[in-house]
This record gives structure tokens, C-alpha cells and sequence, in this order.
């Protein structure tokens, strides 16, 4: 991606550091709970945003976090003015956290990533780039998954019963590595749950969406905010409900008009 006037100040010198109107580029972080990994995260994704050569923001939603997490993020968003945040008045999901995110960023490209470094930012030109040749929604799928045997079979498992029920065929859906075109976001309406379905919502309403192998790292700080079985009966009835508004979706077509 080119830079452009927008990304400079007005005396001229660089954008690091400067807000710009309409970034380039919005990244979307959820956060909960994840005070260790917040510093590093940044870190890793100035150095890829300036490897871009486009302005960019950095949009954390604090879910409700009781570790210090928000105390960080203030403090990084005092010393680059590209970092702003949302904070929950309590613990709310990863759905809602997503929506909120998108609603407040400003990007033509909206890029979501875990918090915890599990997600990698240097796949993010490659999603990008996807998204440069015409694609709407760009999903990253973890190849090597870094994470326990359990955790690794309860998760394809899942994802297996998720496209069987939903008549599906997307590949990684609990992968939160993902890029969007800006239009897309605005045509959702999420309820609780459904962020593990947003390529299926948004291939209803007719976006193109690509899937990318992409890294997954070990995770080094923090702990897991997600159990085996703490969300199984939640995410059957998440299944069931995508599965009715595919089936009760209107599919018309206008063939002649006045």
C-alpha cells in the first residue's frame, strides 16, 4: 500500500506518531485480561505497519480486563497518538468486543487479532494483499496450531460440526486473524456469538471471502480465556441459528423494474 499527503503532518515530517482521519488500515484487538501481551503487540505491529508504507490505527476494545490491561493501553496510547482504545464497563464476549471494534475503526481495511501474540502481524501483508486483488474478507487458517492435543482435536471437531451444520466449508473459524473491506462491516448486525460466523454472514450477503495459511504461535504470557467444554452448547445453538437465517434468507431476484 502507497502513503499519502493524509499520512504525513502538516510541516511534513513522518505520520508515526500522528493521528490520521481515514487510515489506510485498522487493526482490532479484544482484549481481556492480557497486561503482558499489550507492549509486545504494539511493538510488532508498528513494525509492520511501517513496513506497509500506510497509515494505520490500532482500535483496543478492553472487555472488562482486571489485570492492568487498560492502565497499559492508556499508557501506550500517551506516547502514540495511532493507538485507541474502548473499554468495557464489564465483561462482555468477543462478539461484542468485535462490533464495538469495528464500529469505532476508521479504516478502509479492517484487520482483527487476538492479543495474546498467538496470532502473527507479520501475515498481515499477505492478508492485504488478498485483499488488494478483490477479495472482501481474508481468513487466516492456522496450519501448525501451537496448542495442546485436546485443544487442537476439540477444535476441529468443532469447526467440523460448525460447516456440517451450517453448510460450510470454511477451514479455521476460530482462527480471529482476519481482514475485511470496510462496506462489508457496515451490513452486519452481530448478536452474541457470532463472530466465529462472520465469513458465512458476510458470503450471505454476497462478499467474496479467501482463505490464507497463516502462523499461529505458543502462547507465552497470560492464560486461555477459552476451556474444551465451556462453550460447546453455546456454539450448537450459535450453529442452529445461522443455519435457520441460511435457510430463511431471501434470495430474489429483479428481473424487470419501473
Amino acid at each position: 500500500m502507497s502513503s499519502s499527503p493524509a499520512d504525513v503532518m502538516t510541516d511534513g515530517s513522518p505520520r508515526t506518531g500522528t493521528r490520521v482521519e481515514a487510515p489506510a488500515v485498522s487493526f482490532v484487538v479484544p482484549v481481556f485480561n492480557e497486561v503482558e501481551s499489550l507492549p509486545h503487540l504494539v511493538a510488532e505491529i508498528r513494525g509492520i505497519a511501517s513496513r506497509l508504507g500506510a497509515g494505520y490505527e490500532i482500535v483496543f476494545v478492553d472487555d472488562g480486563s482486571r489485570d492492568g490491561s487498560l492502565e497499559v493501553i492508556r499508557a501506550l496510547a500517551r506516547d502514540d497518538r495511532t493507538i485507541r482504545w474502548v473499554k468495557f464497563r464489564e465483561n462482555q464476549g468477543q462478539t461484542a468486543a468485535m462490533d464495538a471494534g469495528f464500529k469505532r475503526a476508521r479504516g478502509g481495511v479492517v484487520v482483527t487479532l487476538d492479543a495474546d501474540l498467538q496470532n502473527d502481524p507479520a501475515d498481515v501483508p499477505k492478508l492485504l494483499e488478498a485483499i488488494g486483488e478483490g477479495f472482501d474478507v481474508v481468513c487466516g487458517v492456522r496450519m501448525k496450531r501451537r496448542d495442546t492435543w485436546l485443544r487442537r482435536f476439540s477444535s476441529r471437531f468443532a469447526n467440523g460440526v460448525r460447516n456440517w451444520l451450517t453448510d460450510e466449508r470454511i477451514a479455521d473459524v476460530g482462527c480471529s486473524l482476519k481482514a475485511y473491506r470496510r462496506e462489508c462491516l457496515s451490513r452486519l448486525k452481530l448478536y452474541e456469538g457470532l463472530h466465529r460466523f462472520l465469513p458465512t454472514l458476510l458470503k450471505m450477503e454476497g462478499f467474496k471471502v479467501r482463505e490464507i495459511e497463516v502462523n499461529h504461535r505458543p502462547r507465552e504470557r497470560g492464560v486461555s480465556k477459552y476451556g474444551v467444554w465451556n462453550r460447546a452448547f453455546k456454539a450448537l445453538k450459535d450453529c442452529l441459528a445461522v443455519r435457520w437465517m441460511k435457510r430463511r434468507a431471501l434470495r430474489y431476484v429483479i428481473e424487470e423494474e419501473t
